[in-house]
């Protein structure tokens, strides 16, 4: 159930404009999914929930974290929510719930309190006030919560058929985004209601969605060569689930963004562990395992996708159009820490785990393609890009565009950092890149 009849999604839209009314209303779901008479509600208003909702409870003497998804059309949706034992069976760190509800419109997940921070809170604070000792700790934990992905995506890469992929709830965050739910439709879905007919605005510029998804990009002064709306066309086509079970499954997490990670104090030592399992699955499209993980960690941050205003503030964005170019100039890039997570993620999993698709003979020609396109729609569906549109002003717009494109393009001269990052990680190159 969704729109008026999914209890979350109500829950969802009330939390910010009427807390109480939306506290009365999570009381009765968590009384009618689990029997727990709560006697105080407090959610948290952090910006990285752009598709869900959290916060703290009290029942008995009992604290908890919860935590729901929720996306629009779910019930026509393929696949299962929330299957923490997939994760732990195959012997990654997660944190399992107490409670969970997989319902559709009715999904939501219980945990015991915790003190340990998320670590997208951690390296937030590196990116606005580098730490040596701090950012040599957090490396250390991501090198080896990536050692015990790689040891998962090993031992259970396995050949998968097309049925099991598109059963797959991942497609959630990528195609289904694309579509119209019920029809399989596109454009459809977000894609249609954030941008079809619209209107994007950039600072003294303002163009049709038609004009901006045809308008060939140029930024910094270098050209790319795939348009917005020819990048949505190729990802409508390429990511269609049937079509990614080439590269075989892997049990996987799938949307492992840092928000969802907590960075647990360990005898000094911190380590990563996983919590929100909505997409893991067994049969999960190999090449789209880490994406998400990829780009929301490193190449979302410093601040323009999470806190537009304040990289607003921090970060100079402009462009001109003409003759159907986008010229554009900004000074954003990514932090000192962000550039260490994307070489630990680079050298440590993705190009051991392309090598081992090549030795299996289970790599498509085309992996660079199908990597682009996903990692193009992460920022384009999770949230609407337009100022105005969502929480993004104008300049902020305009980086979130870019940084898309940059994902999704090769570009036509000279490197950037997206392609520095896939020339590293290219099993056919001799020996990996460092990119720092």
């Amino acid at each position: 159930m969704t729109g008026a009849g999914s209890r979350t999604a109500e829950i969802r839209r009330l939390a910010r404009a009427d807390g109480e009314s939306a506290a009365r209303l999570l009381f009765g779901l968590l009384r009618d999914l689990f029997g727990i008479e709560a006697r105080s509600i407090r959610f948290n208003h952090d910006q990285y929930s752009l598709n869900s909702l959290n916060g703290f409870l009290e029942a008995g003497s009992e604290d908890f974290f919860f935590k729901f998804h929720q996306e629009e059309g779910e019930e026509a949706m393929s696949g299962e929510y929330y299957r923490a034992d997939i994760l732990a069976n195959a012997g990654l760190p997660v944190d399992r719930p107490v409670h969970v509800s997989a319902l559709p419109g009715e999904q939501i997940l219980l945990y015991r309190r915790r003190s340990d921070p998320r670590f997208s809170d951690v390296l937030r604070q590196l990116d606005l006030e580098p730490d040596n000792e701090a950012e040599e700790q957090a490396l250390r934990a991501e090198r080896e919560l990536s050692e015990k992905l790689l040891a998962v995506y090993r031992a259970t890469l396995h050949p998968v058929t097309a049925e099991e992929v598109a059963a797959e709830p991942i497609h959630r965050l990528f195609h289904e985004r694309l579509i119209d739910p019920r029809t399989g439709a596109m454009p459809g879905g977000r894609y249609a209601g954030f941008y079809i007919g619209r209107t994007v605005r950039f600072p003294d510029l303002e163009l049709a969605w038609d004009d901006f998804a045809k308008a060939r990009f140029v930024i910094n002064g270098r050209r790319y060569g795939s348009t917005v709306g020819e990048l949505f066309a190729a990802a409508g086509e390429r990511l269609r689930p049937e079509r990614l079970a080439d590269a075989g499954g892997v049990t996987a997490h799938g949307d492992a963004h840092n928000a969802n990670v907590w960075y647990e104090q360990n005898g000094g030592s911190p380590r990563l562990v996983l919590f929100d399992p909505a997409f893991a699955g067994r049969n999960v499209p190999t090449l789209l395992a880490e994406v998400k993980t990829t780009f929301h960690n490193i190449f979302a941050h410093p601040l323009w996708l999470y806190d537009p205003a304040e990289a607003t503030q921090r970060y100079f964005a402009r462009a001109t159009y003409s003759s159907g170019t986008l010229a554009v100039e900004t000074d954003w890039e990514l932090s000192r820490i962000r550039r260490g997570l994307l070489e630990v993620k680079a050298l440590q999993l993705w190009r051991p785990l392309l090598r081992e698709l090549k030795h299996r003979a289970m790599l498509p020609e085309d992996w660079r393609r199908v990597v682009r396109l996903a990692l193009f729609l992460c920022p384009a569906l999770v949230m609407n890009l337009r100022a105005g549109a969502s929480s993004h002003t104008p300049a902020s717009s305009l980086i979130a565009f870019s940084v898309a494109v940059m994902a999704g393009s090769e570009p036509l001269d000279g490197t950037d950092m997206i392609s520095r990052f896939l020339d590293a990680i290219d099993p056919d190159q001799p020996g990996a890149r460092r990119l720092a």
